[in-house]
């Protein structure tokens, strides 16, 4: 019915009849001739409409935004001074010979080329959002990539196999989606929060190359790089070591940033879990900002100063300087500003120091080249400390950070994260480019304070490392596990681990865990059964498909790269789900509420 698709009419086509179909994106009438602007997938092609052809006028004058047309017309170029270099058809225009509406619309809730939306209306509206170019720009790169890792694993012998949705609930750290059963009174099935048990059971089954590109499902707190249902990017192999597995897939995001949108990642360096935390507060730092923490716990303990003292003799606090060169120049209200943000993140306040000259270093306020509230409470020794580690100039500003490991390190890594993005461009510490690096050495086992117990980092079954295998009995928190996450600018993209392949080590894990033999065989039962059948050395990755699509596009959020996405409050505003069911459809689920609801 269609010769090509609008955007991609040229000059090839000059002097040919055409025949288009699309949406009338635009419609103009200027003195008599009648412009409209048709849109499909590809782009916007310009058709003329005169008097000259009576009936095609005149349908032409009664269209409408959003109408469906074919269009049939002569392909001409455009006068002299109206070319349009930016658009592959700008150079030509459709001198249209017949008109057919196919579909009338009625007058869409915003103009496609609207983009002071918010983003309520947009989701209310996301069929009509979605034909916005810039989304439809998204999903057709979104669709690229999968094509691109589909065919890039493909050479490297792994094959697609699906795994289950309906499956049991077993704990991967989030809360599970449940499906109550039919047919089973009283019990329920749990959408996958990941593929990870069935995909190490394909691999004591024999196939060492396993992906899938699949959905997850999660029922925890959502933030712009969350949604309860996201896709991943599932990798499994068996009889290769972690840099093995490394090296795989950081070849797979090279090939898929290449191809996809032509941006060479260049080198992955490697980076140990505690440096990260050390010096970025991290275990995914965002390299484009050159700012490090500063530690000064040490240097705080033989000071008066509560705030800082109180943090460095607390066991896990930590006191922290961050410097920002230049920043002497903010404004109280820019600090003030700042002092608010890292509150979000429970830090107290935000103490600073403003270095006016290192050559006079004094806690004497009235006669010192550094100034800010908090000097004339520190020693002369400390503050000489602070600059000397911080190696801050003339002209620069320090923050600090005082409480509890897990405050200082969100806070202030927050902190580097805003400075860096808002002001380090200007300030010779932020660059533009891809910043990609490998997160290593990740540890097994965080304490939980309120349960006074260990829990994995990553799962129960992920292999600690060799040398640290005692540890599991005698020192937990000190094991280090062959986990691995690929880290870009600040994002996670993907992670994943060596996994444990024996018996003993596996039931030595469960021990640190305080899951005992019973329950172990109860939750993961299934999966221990099968491991004693010779089940190989594996390990594998997860990419975050969505993730990785959002900074190929430099979306602020995935939703952005999502056809249907949910809401903060994983509410889907097009469908109006989650909603009340039916009275018969529970009773068939034998399921009664205690606050019932008004039904659908």
């Amino acid at each position: 019915m269609r010769t090509d698709y609008c955007g991609l009419i040229d000059q090839r086509y000059l002097g040919q009849t055409v025949v288009l179909q699309g949406w009338a994106h635009r419609r103009r009438d200027h003195g008599g001739v009648i412009f409209i602007d048709l849109r499909d997938r590809e782009g916007i092609v310009q058709v003329v409409i005169d008097p000259d052809t009576p009936e095609a006028f005149k349908l032409a004058d009664s269209s409408r935004s959003e109408y469906v047309l074919q269009i049939t017309g002569l392909v001409r170029g455009r006068p002299e001074g109206t070319t349009n270099a930016k658009m592959i058809s700008g150079q030509i225009e459709v001198l249209a010979k017949d008109i057919v509406i196919l579909n009338k619309a009625d007058t869409p809730p915003f103009q496609i080329d609207d983009e002071n939306l918010s983003e309520n209306v947009r989701l209310t509206n996301r069929v009509i959002d979605l034909r916005r170019p810039q989304m439809q720009k998204n999903l057709r790169l979104r669709y690229k990539v999968a094509l691109l890792v589909r065919n890039f694993l493909d050479t490297k012998g792994f094959i697609d196999i699906e795994t289950p949705m309906l499956t049991r609930s077993t704990p991967e750290g989030a809360r599970d989606y449940l499906v109550p059963s039919r047919v089973h009174d009283g019990q329920f099935f749990a959408l996958p929060q990941s593929p990870q048990l069935f995909k190490q059971l394909l691999m004591v089954a024999g196939f060492d190359r396993y992906y899938q590109i699949t959905k997850c499902f999660r029922d925890e707190d959502l933030r712009a790089d969350r949604q309860p249902e996201f896709t991943q990017i599932d990798i499994e192999t068996s009889f290769l070591n972690e840099e093995e597995i490394m090296s795989i897939t950081e070849e797979m995001a090279r090939h898929v940033f290449k191809e996809a949108i032509g941006v060479d990642l260049g080198e992955f360096p490697r980076m140990q879990y505690d440096d990260a935390m050390f010096y970025y507060g991290s275990d995914k730092p965002d390299l484009r900002v050159d700012l490090k923490f500063t530690e000064l716990t040490d240097v705080m303990k033989t000071e008066e100063f509560k705030v800082f003292r109180g943090a460095a003799d607390m066991e896990g606090g930590r006191v922290v300087g961050l410097r920002i060169p230049g920043g002497a120049d903010f404004s109280r209200s820019v600090i003030d500003e700042y002092t608010k943000f890292v509150g979000i993140y429970g830090a107290k306040g935000l103490a600073y120091i403003k270095v006016n000259d290192v050559s006079n270093i004094s806690n004497d306020p009235d006669n010192s080249g550094l100034q800010a509230p908090i000097v004339k409470f520190l020693s002369n020794d400390a503050l000489k400390a602070i600059i000397e580690r911080t190696g801050a100039q003339n002209g620069d500003l320090i923050f600090f950070g005082a409480d509890k490991r897990k405050v200082v390190d969100e806070a202030i890594g927050a902190l580097r994260i805003k400075i860096g993005h808002e002001k380090g461009e200007a300030g010779g510490y932020f660059t533009k480019s891809w910043k990609p690096l490998w997160v290593v050495d990740f540890p097994m086992f965080e304490y939980d304070e309120d349960g006074k117990r260990w829990n994995a980092c990553h799962h129960p079954f992920t292999s600690p490392k060799a040398e640290h295998l005692e540890l599991l009995k005698t020192d937990p928190g000190a094991c280090k596990a062959r986990a691995y996450d690929m880290v870009l600018n600040g994002w996670e993209m993907g992670g994943g681990s060596v996994r444990i392949h024996q018996a003993d080590v596996q039931s030595t894990v469960f021990d640190a865990l305080g899951i005992g033999e019973e329950e172990a065989q109860n939750k993961f039962g299934f999966l221990l059964d099968n491991l004693k059948f010779g089940a190989p050395p594996h390990g594998g990755l997860a990419f975050g498909l969505d993730r990785l699509v959002t900074l190929m596009t430099g979306a602020e959020s995935i939703r952005d790269v999502i056809a249907f996405p949910k809401t903060q409050r994983a509410q889907c505003l097009l469908t109006n789900a989650p909603n009340a069911v039916d009275e018969k459809q529970l009773r068939e689920l034998h399921i009664r509420l205690r606050n019932p609801v008004q039904t659908a």
